[in-house]
């Protein structure tokens, strides 16, 4: 489990959220609207002074309009109820929109908003790759955390574009919505369906640098604060043998963002997932920022000494996406329950739309499907995994039905059941794609549905006909999994003592809320008995549910089902949170909104929390895609100073900050025990519990976000898993990392 201070919780690489801040900031808002609400006489003696306030205050918004510093307050407060008509209407041109709202761009201005202007700029490189002109794209982290991506594609095109009197590389660094990729005939694929990826790295960017191999010529272009510095200028003719294509080098605004520092794995792993869906392609990073004294893999061939020491790596992949699964596999240190990795594509022109899948099943408990569209993650699915899913499943269970493997008294095998241990990837891409969402995490295309159901039915017909041994094998598995769906199934039916007009069938340890509606309501995952008595005596009875927990879940990622559900613990859970498990889980029938595991700030913690996360991740995954799920964050340290409030802290460093600025301010702490380290939950009192950790007013709670699906399963699976062997060489790859083990 991360550290307080950092931003993910250990085996999901997702950015957090801080609630305690927005629900302050909350407070703050109501606070002030009711000191307006209710004026004193002076408000109302000045009442006069209003009018020109108001010009002031329209004043000062369209000035800062202008210089492209308008603040949040101004957006939300400037358009005063005294005044309003079409002067108050502000169209933010250029890139002034993106300034102003980031996130409606990148998604956020923590690392991962950071992390994703690296990923306009190389996915402009993938579509000339997926175009068939770029074969080589080389990403370097320069010293002063600057960017340059080089690419042998095309070229950004140099001439002026009509109607603009601008050149090419000038108008798609400045305008939203401009490029190849509507309709103009550039790209048949691309996965930058926005069309904003250069330009809004450019508003969000201090300075950038353009060079430009075409028509040969290279030509370049500087921008400093989203302006050219001057007009695209021509330069030295391109020597004989060099390759078309573009450099873009940028450096992130620290103006705009909270970091302006690049993680090397991070970039790698994206990378490394870019290589495996684009076949062939070569894609490399290099960090030139230190010197790399870990031994791991260096650029150059020994030519360069002081290349060789730095940090770099490359990937290439031949087989595309069956390199992919070989990966994944490999991986999750699971044993194949079929030496030969199953891969096959297709295309139909027509349409405009090719697939490409490749699985293998393993003796592991957990299914590992990962899906994509033009090289996009769609980490809720969409057509082209329904499409999969539904033939798999039906596959199967005809051939099972054909070969007398599944007798006419058996059931049919579930899609669970089918897709135990299985390992996928299925790639499509379309000339047209439909995503669900600005984030485009879903496809929408009907026709992806139809195309991957039909490839799948004839293509895998075709390799269990010819891999009959094999194809047994895998209904064997399945149908060895419906048994354990079975006994647990029973085991769960056999537990539930009372009926369902009984507290509606709900654990005896789960102290419920009064409130019905899900959106207000909140669940804490307490870590103990004595913990969980202070949380259901300072909780808001209201909205906030309390379940207690005692010792440790049982590890999921290494259990089967039936063993699963024999356990009180995670049937508790399964039943409070309401919307079933695995293929049948309904998000919608979720009866909180915050399901949020309440853990000690120590290892045991750390390790009770990814407990729970490995559980939801493997079991309920849809339920953190929908952002219900949160991992609170109680303090360190209780700051007692002799005159004044307490102050609670989160960090080591924070204490020293806060004491630093205590003492500075002539506070003084008590002799001895003016410093209380919590070394548990059950130490607090209910009220500190209340004001620290779940009063929404004050608390920190951490959103649990899934990125990379495929990534969080290799983390979980490492974790977690069966092997010994690859926890061990990720603790000491990742020690020096270590502060302040409490263990």
């Amino acid at each position: 489990m991360a550290d307080s201070n950092d931003e993910q919780p250990v085996g999901i690489p997702e950015e957090a959220h801080a609630e305690g801040m927005a629900d302050s900031n909350a407070t703050q808002s109501q606070s002030e609207q009711s000191q307006s609400e209710n004026p004193s006489n002076a408000d109302q003696e000045n009442a006069s002074q209003d009018g020109s306030q108001v010009v002031n205050a329209h004043a000062e918004a369209n000035a800062a309009v202008q210089n492209d510093e308008l603040t949040d307050a101004q957006l939300d407060d400037s358009l005063a109820p005294h005044h309003y008509d079409a002067s108050d209407l502000k169209v933010l041109e250029g890139l002034e929109a993106v300034r102003v709202r980031p996130g409606m761009y990148i998604g956020s201005t923590g690392p991962r908003g950071l992390h994703h202007l690296v990923y306009e700029i190389v996915d402009n490189s993938v579509d000339e790759a997926l175009a068939g002109y770029a074969t080589h794209i080389e990403v370097t982290i320069l010293p002063d955390n600057g960017i340059t991506v080089v690419d042998d594609g095309r070229g950004i095109p140099v001439d002026e574009v009509p109607g603009e009197h601008k050149s090419g590389v000038e108008v798609v660094m400045t305008k939203l919505h401009a490029g190849g990729k509507f309709g103009g005939g550039g790209y048949a694929v691309s996965g930058g369906l926005h069309g904003v990826g250069i330009s809004v790295v450019n508003a969000l960017s201090t300075r950038m640098h353009i060079e430009v191999r075409r028509q040969g010529y290279h030509w370049t272009q500087d921008y400093v604060n989203q302006k050219p510095v001057a007009p695209l200028a021509k330069g030295e003719p391109m020597a004989e043998g060099e390759s078309t294509g573009t450099s873009v080098s940028f450096w992130a605004d620290p103006a705009i963002f909270e970091t302006t520092e690049f993680d090397f794995e991070t970039l790698r792993s994206r990378f490394q997932q870019m290589a495996f869906l684009n076949k062939g392609l070569r894609i490399s990073l290099t960090d030139l920022r230190q010197i790399d004294q870990a031994g791991d893999e260096v650029a150059g061939d020994g030519d360069n000494v002081t290349e060789e020491l730095h940090e770099s790596v490359s990937y290439q992949y031949v087989n595309g996406i069956r390199d992919y699964v070989d990966f994944l596999v490999k991986s999750k240190h699971a044993t194949p329950v079929e030496n030969d990795i199953i891969d096959f594509e297709a295309e139909d022109l027509t349409v405009g739309i090719s697939a490409e899948i490749a699985m293998q099943w393993t003796n592991a408990y957990s299914e590992s499907v990962h899906t994509f569209a033009n090289t996009i993650t769609t980490t809720e699915g969409g057509t082209h995994e329904e499409g999969f899913r539904a033939a798999l499943t039906g596959l199967v269970n005809r051939y099972a039905r054909e070969k007398n493997i599944l007798k006419d008294k058996d059931e049919n095998l579930s899609g669970d059941d089918v897709r135990e241990g299985l390992v996928a990837v299925v790639s499509v891409k379309l000339t047209n794609p439909q995503f669900e969402g600005q984030t485009k995490t879903k496809l929408g295309n009907s026709e992806a549905k139809t195309f991957v159901q039909r490839v799948m039915t004839e293509k895998l017909s075709d390799w269990f006909d010819s891999h009959p041994a094999e194809a047994k094998s895998i209904v064997l598995k399945g149908m060895e999994a419906s048994r354990a769906r079975i006994a647990a199934k029973k085991a769960r039916e056999s537990t539930r003592r009372k009926s369902i007009f009984e507290s509606a069938g709900m654990p005896d340890k789960l102290k419920d809320c009064q409130s019905n509606d899900p959106s207000e309501c909140e669940l804490f995952i307490v870590e103990g008995d004595s913990a969980g008595g202070s949380a259901i005596q300072g909780r808001n009875p209201i909205t906030q549910a309390i379940l207690p927990l005692r010792g440790k879940i049982l590890n999921t990622e290494r259990a089967s089902l039936d063993r699963m559900m024999k356990s009180d613990t995670i049937e508790s859970l399964i039943t409070a949170i309401g919307g079933g498990y695995g293929e049948n889980f309904d998000v919608n029938k979720v009866r909180y909104h915050k399901i949020i595991i309440m853990a000690d700030a120590d290892v045991d913690g750390a390790h009770i929390a990814t407990l729970n996360l490995t559980l939801f991740f493997r079991y309920m995954r849809p339920m953190i895609y929908a952002g219900y799920v949160y991992v609170a964050m109680p303090p360190l340290y209780r700051i007692k100073w002799t005159k004044g409030p307490h102050d609670f802290v989160y960090t080591d460093a924070e204490r020293d900050r806060v004491l630093a600025e205590g003492k500075a301010a002539g506070r003084q702490l008590p002799k001895g025990e003016g410093i209380q380290r919590y070394k548990g939950l059950g130490e607090m009192t209910y009220q500190e519990l209340w004001e620290t950790t779940m009063d929404p007013d004050h608390r920190i709670l951490k959103q649990v976000h899934i990125e990379d699906a495929a990534q969080a399963d290799e983390t979980f699976s490492m974790l977690m898993g069966d092997d010994v062997e690859p926890r061990r060489l990720f603790i000491q790859r990742n020690a020096h990392d270590a502060r302040f083990i409490d263990a």
